[in-house]
């Protein structure tokens, strides 16, 4: 592929003119592919020229990210990786990071600027200090604790952000908007329990307040945006853009779905394709089953098979068979019907971004923190089909693979590498589990209640049993053909 013929899109506004209405914490790379993307599209149009994006983040690692930015005046290279050709832009809509400090002391500063009338998250999943067993915030966070005592100086973004609504409530300024990017269910909900929840254990006044005052609208967001690595630098340096050590690259889909609830205003992003509608949960639902579920559904068997990319097990007809099964007999039928949408074209949509050999997204990547994703992708799909009577194997069998994957070693014995941050009792429990499936089942911050079905029990062990006697392929021959 000659991507070298292909100039690389540069701004095409005044990024000098531009004043900032967003801080934004957590430049990850879907940020970057996605909300600073949209952006960009409407300050080209010669809108949103007063919502340009200043970064912001929390950890260690933001802070390296924030040295890589500042280096290129904060531009972010986009590769869209379409199988018909690659095309390449500078996305400009971020034209300054915050330093990242231990009290987050400049971030606060930050957020309590009048101009400041948004604040956005890319936190990650796992990110929201969420239980996994009842959906519902958890005050016993380490990092919580200590922000719950230390108010002035917090460590974490909810603690940066309740610090600077106070100091905007002290000085009469209307309280921003907090916008979750993240891919959750209810991500503005969960935001705000978060947020509140942090306020409630050292003032419960002002939590009464931001829950009363503060908007958090629910949104769904979509594009598949691989890791970087050695690849994706390279495919930089063919652009000509060989000094970027953090360019992102992506599919060419992307999707927005947004609650229209920002009380201080917001870009015209219905401009550039996002989708404003109340209907958000039946949107987020409809992706995060079929597409984040699928991609739970496939990454464990490739894994455990030694496939490296996602479309690679793509091309495998038992992965494929797989996905296709356990979507239309198991994860469909449960999924609520979503406006102007056919949740079978969806299916095939996703099949087909799945395959796309340009993106190169490993399965490594899905495999990533199952502990936080199984119980938000796979486990809601399966208490729908055990409520209904209905067929339960299939997402068993997902669940037996994702145990086997955290025995630490493929089908072939090769050493998998830990993945996932509670990978050490993971892998106590998986190998226990050999034996003994309810140790692995029983673990009630994942499954709740769903382990200690009977049916679902006896569907897990015979699945896992499978997988130890027979391996994955075999494993999956038998229920394809059941």
């Amino acid at each position: 592929m000659n991507t070298k013929a292909s100039p690389v899109a540069m701004p095409a506004y005044d990024r000098h003119s531009l004043t900032h209405g967003i801080v934004h914490i957590g430049l990850g790379n879907f940020h970057r592919a996605h909300m600073a993307v949209y952006l960009d599209d409407l300050m080209t149009m010669g809108l949103a020229q007063d919502w340009a994006i200043l970064g912001a983040g929390v950890r260690i690692g933001d802070a390296r990210m924030r040295d890589a930015m500042l280096a290129q005046d904060c531009l972010s290279t986009i590769i869209e990786l379409d199988p018909k050709g690659r095309t390449a832009r500078r996305v400009g809509a971020m034209t300054g990071f915050i330093e990242v400090q231990p009290d987050n002391a400049a971030l606060i500063a930050a957020m309590t600027d009048p101009a400041i009338r948004i604040v956005s998250l890319t936190v990650t999943e796992g990110g929201y200090f969420i239980n996994a067993a009842t959906g519902q915030f958890d005050p016993d966070a380490a990092e919580i604790i200590h922000d719950a005592a230390n108010p002035a100086a917090p460590q974490t973004a909810f603690g940066a952000l309740l610090a600077a609504l106070r100091a905007r409530k002290a000085a009469g300024i209307a309280p921003f908007t907090v916008m979750s990017c993240d891919n959750l269910p209810g991500n503005g909900h969960v935001t705000q329990s978060a947020i509140v929840g942090l306020a409630r254990l050292s003032d419960p006044g002002f939590a009464d307040w931001v829950q009363a005052n503060v908007a958090f609208p629910n949104g769904m967001v979509d594009r598949i945006t691989p890791a970087t690595g050695p690849r994706e630098r390279a495919m930089a340096a063919e652009f000509g853009l060989g000094d970027d050590p953090v360019p992102v690259t992506c599919e060419p889909f992307r999707q927005w779905v947004l609650e229209d609830h920002f009380p201080m205003g917001r870009p015209a992003l219905e401009q550039v394709g996002v989708t404003f509608t109340d209907d958000v949960h039946a949107y987020e639902a409809m992706k995060i089953r079929i597409l984040n579920g699928g991609h739970a559904t496939i990454a464990y068997p490739g894994g455990l098979m030694d496939i490296e990319y996602v479309h690679e097990a793509m091309a495998d007809p038992l992965i494929s068979g797989f996905l296709d099964k356990v979507e239309r007999e198991e994860i469909i039928p449960y999924v609520a019907p979503v406006p102007d949408t056919d949740l079978g074209d969806y299916y095939s949509l996703i099949r087909e971004r799945f395959s796309n050999p340009e993106v190169a997204d490993t399965e490594r990547r899905l495999c990533f923190d199952g502990s936080n994703r199984q119980p938000k992708f796979i486990i809601p799909s399966l208490r729908d089909a055990l409520a209904a009577g209905a067929k339960i194997d299939g997402l068993a069998l997902v669940s037996a693979l994702w145990c086997r994957y955290c025995a630490g070693t493929t089908d072939s014995g090769a050493v998998i590498e830990p993945n996932d941050p509670d990978w050490g009792n993971l892998q106590t429990l998986a190998l226990a589990a050999r034996s003994d499936p309810s140790a692995w089942i029983g673990q009630k911050a994942i499954y709740g209640d769903t382990g200690q079905d009977p049916r679902f029990a006896a569907a897990f062990a015979l699945a896992l049993a499978s997988l130890w006697a027979d391996g994955t392929a075999k494993t999956l021959t038998r229920y394809l053909s059941s």
